[in-house]
């Protein structure tokens, strides 16, 4: 279900004080990674991630592999922070 304007605009506010919870460097998308991107998507519900990358398109690539990866929503992504959700699982 897609998101309203109005629940990525209280998103957006709930995100602003946010850490990053996983960041993504060199190694890039790697089994562990995912894992732990998984178990943190399941415990927090709404999270921050930073993605280190070469240029723009690699980095809003990755994100967007992460994104499905998790059938995660982007809220928000700002220059190597991207912001996700996923309603949690009964």
């Amino acid at each position: 279900m897609p998101l309203s304007n109005k629940q990525i605009k209280e998103f957006r506010t709930r995100g602003h004080k946010l850490k990053p919870v996983v960041t993504i460097a060199g190694a890039g998308l790697t089994e562990s990674v995912n894992n732990e991107l998984e178990l943190s998507i399941d415990h927090h519900e709404l999270m921050k991630i930073k993605v280190i990358a070469e240029d723009r398109e690699t980095r809003a690539k990755l994100i967007d592999t992460i994104c499905s990866n998790l059938g995660a929503e982007l809220i928000q992504r700002i220059g190597n922070i991207a912001l996700l959700y996923r309603r949690k699982k009964d």
